[in-house]
């Protein structure tokens, strides 16, 4: 089984298009969106979830008002002003929290408990394109990398279910903890890139990322036409660096079009955009298949 991540080093790309196309291309797949942050992926495949569990990570004080007699040493003690304490007793605010308990440890009267915190939601849902496991974290929460690898665990589970030859995922942007819980394990990442001079920029940072996990790297080079002198640099950068070139990408319209009406642009059209598409996944496998095999 293969598991491909579609990444990039920045947001804006165009890799959940990609992703979204790739998707509905392929075959006896199970597709995963990584992106827990700020997902976009089900905009598009539109999902049918068949169940929803709470993701619980962490922990959030709770103060029990009966016990509390307002001697404000939370307050005092709370380094992030996130509790406040008046004649009704103490409140946590949960933006300012950090889920630090120092509070919890200090309260002399032990009025404060610390109970796990919901921090927010992932569900196994059906698509026209496929089984597909995402999530939604709740504004400013954490432990994202944790999520995404409870994410990857189910998609295993659900493609060795389902007996499913390849989970196809759409990463998170950037370089940070959750990309590199993405990457984790998988047999290739593609990047898809811009020329623009933040995309090169940004693709050489996941590209430093991926060689030091070892994983087999693939480019897409999306609005191609945007910049050719940069769009040459990145044709020139991944020449350097044995990087195999899947397909460039113009700037197309039909991106949107299709975005606007839920849909992938290889459903919306047949036109050279999509056809690239194509010939770009075909690659994609031999070189996973080569990949694998090595």
């Amino acid at each position: 089984m293969h598991e491909i991540l579609i990444i990039s080093g920045k947001g804006g790309t165009g890799k959940t298009s990609v992703t979204a196309a790739f998707a509905h291309i392929c075959e006896n797949a199970v597709i995963c969106d990584l992106d827990v942050d700020a997902p976009d992926l089900h905009l598009i495949l539109q999902p049918q979830p068949r169940q929803t569990t709470e993701f619980i990570s962490g922990f959030e004080p709770k103060v029990v008002a009966e016990k509390c007699t307002s001697c404000g040493t939370c307050e005092q003690m709370c380094r992030f002003d996130a509790i406040k304490v008046g004649d009704e007793g103490a409140v946590v605010d949960p933006i300012r929290c950090e889920g630090c308990g120092v509070c919890v440890y200090f309260c002399p009267e032990k009025a404060i408990d610390f109970i796990p915190k919901h921090c927010g939601d992932w569900s196994i849902s059906d698509t026209r394109f496929g089984t597909m496991a995402h999530a939604q974290l709740f504004p400013g929460e954490e432990n994202s990398g944790k999520l995404v690898a409870l994410l990857r665990t189910q998609a295993r589970e659900l493609a060795a279910s389902e007996g499913a030859s390849l989970i196809l995922s759409d990463g998170p942007p950037g370089i940070g903890c959750p990309v590199i819980s993405a990457l984790s394990g998988t047999n290739l990442a593609v990047m898809v890139t811009e020329p623009t001079p933040s995309g090169i920029h940004d693709l050489e940072r996941v590209v430093e990322l991926c060689d030091y996990f070892k994983i087999p790297t693939s480019v897409i080079i999306n609005k191609c036409d945007l910049n050719k002198t940069i769009a040459g640099d990145i044709r020139t950068f991944c020449d350097k660096k044995g990087i195999c070139v899947l397909g460039e990408l113009p700037h197309d319209p039909d991106f949107v079009n299709a975005m606007v009406q839920a849909r992938a642009i290889t459903e919306f059209s047949q036109g050279s955009t999509s056809q690239k598409l194509r010939e770009a996944w075909q690659r994609l496998l031999q070189q996973a298949a080569e990949s694998k095999a090595a």
